[in-house]
């Protein structure tokens, strides 16, 4: 496993991964410099770079997610959700096929492992925001829909 780190505009991030795909996305505290060898993790960061520019809007960073057989099944539809757009925890429930699970789909999407890649941020509540658990907090996920909004006609 290899790790890499991207000084982004909301934090630095600590990338994990190897060949088989990026597994982690952190916000960390402090900026390691590293030599970066494998291949993916340096797409990763070119990717993390033009995203933050506003010049990205698909990653294709390959991703080696873990979790339940729901949890991947959230995940996968947190992929679907385009860029500068957000859904309910509802509707994603019903995404998985569960539409009566919208607090796990929520649980589930809080424990996301790859943030920003896998974009959970673009999960709001029927009533609001809802809540964020990368970075500081809702400020984050403010500052990421904000940014896609913003970048939307590039």
């Amino acid at each position: 496993m290899q790790k890499a780190y991207f000084d982004s505009p909301i934090g630095v991030l600590e990338i994990c991964g190897d060949e088989s795909g990026v597994c982690e996305l952190n916000f960390v505290r402090e900026f390691i410099k590293t030599d970066v060898t494998d291949a993916n993790l340096k797409l990763c960061l070119s990717e993390l770079e033009r995203y933050f520019k506003g010049e990205l809007k698909i990653f294709t960073t390959k991703l080696n997610i873990s979790g339940t057989v729901f949890q991947k099944n959230v995940y996968e539809n947190l992929l679907k959700i385009p860029y500068g757009e957000t859904i309910t925890y509802a509707q994603l429930a019903q995404m998985t096929g569960a539409e009566r699970a919208y607090r796990a789909a929520g649980s589930a999407n809080a424990k996301n492992k790859i943030p920003i890649i896998i974009p959970c941020h673009r999960v709001v509540a029927t009533n609001g925001l809802g809540g964020y658990s990368g970075g500081k907090g809702l400020a984050t996920k403010i500052w990421l829909l904000e940014h896609e909004r913003a970048n939307l006609a590039k």
